[in-house]
């Protein structure tokens, strides 16, 4: 049973959860707000590629009133439902 299933089980437990897009794949999280580095562990399913040479690019739109912009390393962002986050891994060589 997932956690989502038994804390629907637990009389008087609201438990919010959010629907999201990273990479075209939906996802559901329970923290209204994420970071940089939790959401490039969602998209790479918390194996991201490293390296000297790899930079991480995180971009999302559909946000809270429209938002849309880049997630920088360090940085967090709120969330709501049907928001969408691309995350690329490119090689600066």
């Amino acid at each position: 049973m997932s956690n989502v299933e038994m804390a629907e089980q637990i009389p008087g437990a609201h438990h919010e959860h959010f629907r999201i897009i990273i990479n075209g794949r939906p996802k559901e999280v329970a923290d209204k707000v994420l970071t940089y580095e939790h959401v490039v562990n969602l998209a790479f399913d918390n194996n991201p590629p490293s390296g000297p040479n790899v930079v991480l690019t995180v971009t999302y739109s559909k946000g809270i009133d429209g938002a849309r912009g880049s997630l920088l390393p360090g940085q967090s962002i709120e969330i709501k439902s049907g928001m969408v986050f691309n995350v690329k891994a490119t090689d600066r060589s």
